[in-house]
């Protein structure tokens, strides 16, 4: 384990990279319904530049997980935050609803990169309790960028339009290539030279999708995620479009509500000290069954409402904050020398069930908010019992 000094570098680097998805997705959220007026599209098109964003992080963690067991860690988030950068200047500079969508699809993979890289280097330096630990302060510090960033968003869509979004991104991602270039020492102590080679490539992962013990963590962590995702895809119609919010005050409401996400994660760190992982896992699943069904009953009552929107999101975003720094941890934890295989394989993963999941919420017809009702129950239901159904191999 490294001493205090690197540990708290480490932690920021952590924080920075892991951070760098929420910031992708949040700050622009009180952008999307702006967009269909400014290009002249549909809601579905520019739901795209969301949900194609997904599709683009889940499938470049196939290869960057891979990529890091080969060449190391710090190469690869190099090279992925320097692609970041550049994306975001085309998202900036985009003339159309098409080039914001490739803009975003290229995005994504940059981004994807320091997430994987982030869970790789958790694992390479840390067991699997520790590392959850790790990644449960990693989230709490995390949590400040969705809480703060729908606000600096609805300010500078109000103040500047949507393009300022991406300049604000340009600039973070400028900032994190800086301070890992200049801090970040390679961690990967195995390389793997056959990770690249299609037989060994196809064998790591018949590998790690045959263990039950990488089941037992990641499903119901991308079940969780893809639950959150009911709300990053719908809310901010929700709110906007259909109970008519003032898009100045989207970000306060949404803030609002990822103060779950923060709590979750505070008391993730306290229970896995009490509790251990396993247990952690099987409340925080329980609260997640609890919080998804709670919101569906209150909007099938009729209960149409900014609080209960914000409500639902703040209880279901709370089981997150706890199950999600557990499923990080535990699913890559086995996997040693194929750290960076199982970090992308368990993101590839998420982030499927995620783009399902808001494809399906974002093109339900204009108003409804019973998509996003029945979302979250199933998926509340689903990570309750994919715990228990997976208990015994964690």
């Amino acid at each position: 384990m490294p001493d205090r000094t690197d540990t708290a570098m480490l932690l920021a680097l952590v924080t920075a990279c892991l951070a760098l998805q929420p910031l992708s997705t949040d700050v622009y959220l009180s952008s999307l319904p702006h967009l269909v007026d400014y290009f002249d599209v549909s809601r579905a098109a520019v739901q795209q530049t969301l949900s194609l964003f997904v599709i683009g992080f889940a499938a470049a963690q196939i290869v960057v997980g891979p990529l890091s067991d080969r060449y190391g860690r710090r190469p690869v988030l190099l090279g992925g935050l320097v692609l970041y950068v550049t994306a975001s200047i085309v998202c900036a500079a985009a003339g159309s609803i098409l080039a914001l969508i490739v803009g975003r699809i290229l995005q994504a993979i940059g981004c994807c990169t320091s997430v994987v890289i982030a869970r790789a280097v958790v694992s390479d330096v840390y067991a699997q309790e520790d590392g959850a630990r790790v990644l449960a302060r990693a989230s709490s510090f995390m949590a400040l960028v969705p809480l703060l960033g729908p606000i600096v968003g609805s300010w500078l869509q109000v103040s500047f339009g949507w393009r300022a979004s991406f300049v604000l991104f340009t600039a973070v991602g400028l900032t994190l290539a800086v301070l890992a270039w200049r801090r970040l020492h390679e961690t990967h102590p195995h390389r793997d030279n056959d990770a690249l080679q299609v037989g060994a490539l196809v064998r790591a992962h018949q590998q790690i999708l045959r263990a039950p013990a990488f089941w037992a963590y990641a499903l119901p962590g991308a079940l969780s995620y893809a639950s959150i995702f009911v709300f990053i895809s719908g809310t901010s119609f929700a709110l906007i479009t259909v109970l008519d919010m003032p898009t100045k005050y989207f970000g306060y409401a949404w803030s609002l509500s990822v103060t779950g996400y923060l709590a979750g994660t505070m008391v993730c760190r306290r229970l896995l000290g009490t509790w251990g992982i396993v247990r952690t896992v099987s409340f925080g699943t329980a609260l997640a069954a609890i919080a998804g069904v709670l919101f569906a009953l209150a909007i099938w009552m009729g209960l149409w409402h900014w609080t209960i929107v914000v409500g639902g999101q703040f209880l279901v975003m709370f089981a997150h904050g706890i199950n999600f720094p557990c499923a990080q941890a535990g699913a890559v934890a086995p996997f040693s020398r194929q750290a960076g295989t199982a970090a992308g394989l368990l993101g590839a993963l998420t982030m499927l069930v995620a783009f399902a999941i808001g494809t399906w919420v974002g093109s339900s017809r204009e108003g409804a908010l019973y998509p996003m009702a029945l979302a979250a129950a199933c998926l509340g239901s689903g990570i309750f019992l994919s715990a228990r159904l997976l208990q015994r191999h964690r």
